[in-house]
């Protein structure tokens, strides 16, 4: 009986994250929020799989790499500002988005190497970045170990450094974002709540934007994970958070990043918004003081998914650093 409370007090959590401050103003008069993804997905083998990808607009070369529970569909407003000078690509990770689901593990080492296949498929070179939520932590350690090959980063909400590691649950934001991740992380609970509620997509990902999505884009994120056995991935990347040294693999990653960002030259970009989740406007700070060439971009009001709240100033601030300080050189 105690487990079934908790595993409801999780659920109840999942489903609430972040909704006392999801009635701020997100800021300003905007640009309606399209729904539509304009783009044809192409698909390219990887590892003896299909992942799938946008890839449009001619010129110097900007991934997009996306997190959990997204896909190449978070970046479908951001993509149009950057598409007119570069040739944009935006991947959907492996086991999400349109790309196939293998019978593997679904750690971050797994997304790496699919990752990092992806990459070399595609002979993309002279990259830059840019990245959100666990595509940071891909991107970043994809940096750290092919650094010739990246021209630069832009990093928003990202699970990197400074963010990660966590060397204590209770540094972890707020006592019901702790609880509702260690949910997430108990063996039992997790489950039930991840892979027989959808619960990662139908209550983390809406409580944290300030908008309320759309049928339309809540469809398209709920489509790659139809059936508890497809949301494995979703499952898996709360487990691979390295807190409390756990687990060590991805502790060391996080170190090795976190090196790597701090010494690098190539040029970085950290977009933040507030009041954030796990970048605040505080963590964004810290972040330009202390890494390698870099600054940090306020877009507005947000908190984890900001592509769906601020996608125009998202945009149009990589345009300009892209124009100002990486195109034309550093």
């Amino acid at each position: 009986m105690k487990r079934i409370r908790a595993l409801a007090t999780a659920a109840t959590l999942a489903a609430g994250l972040a909704m006392p401050v999801a009635a701020q103003d997100t800021g300003g008069a905007q640009q309606p929020i399209s729904a539509e993804f304009p783009f044809e997905l192409q698909t390219v083998e990887v590892l003896g799989s299909n992942m799938a990808y946008v890839d449009t607009g001619d010129g110097p070369v900007v991934l997009f790499i996306h997190g959990n529970p997204t896909s190449s569909y978070l970046w479908r407003n951001v993509i149009p500002h950057v598409a007119e000078d570069h040739r944009a690509i935006a991947i959907d990770l492996i086991g999400m988005g349109a790309s196939d689901k293998p019978d593997i593990d679904y750690t971050f080492q797994d997304h790496y190497a699919h990752l990092e296949g992806f990459i070399d498929a595609l002979e993309l070179t002279d990259i830059t970045l840019v990245l959100h939520d666990w595509g940071g932590g891909l991107g970043t350690y994809y940096a750290a170990n092919n650094s010739d090959n990246v021209r630069a980063i832009a990093m928003m909400e990202a699970a990197a450094p400074p963010a990660l590691p966590i060397p204590d649950w209770a540094m972890v934001a707020d006592q019901q974002t702790r609880e509702t991740f260690q949910a997430f992380r108990d063996p039992v609970m997790g489950p039930q709540i991840i892979l027989e509620q959808n619960g990662f997509v139908e209550g983390l990902l809406p409580a944290t934007i300030l908008r309320t999505l759309s049928d339309a884009e809540m469809d398209a994120y709920r489509a790659p994970f139809p059936t508890p056995e497809s949301r494995q991935p979703v499952l898996m990347w709360p487990n691979e958070i390295p807190i409390e040294g756990t687990p060590a693999r991805n502790v060391t990653v996080m170190e090795e990043v976190a090196a790597w960002l701090t010494t690098s030259e190539q040029p970085k970009l950290i977009l933040y918004a507030s009041p954030g989740l796990i970048w605040s406007p505080e963590v964004a700070d810290f972040a330009a003081r202390t890494f390698n060439n870099t600054e940090a971009r306020f877009v507005g009001a947000g908190i984890h998914f900001i592509q769906e709240d601020q996608p125009e100033a998202i945009g149009r601030n990589l345009s300009d650093w892209l124009r100002d300080r990486v195109t034309r050189g550093n």
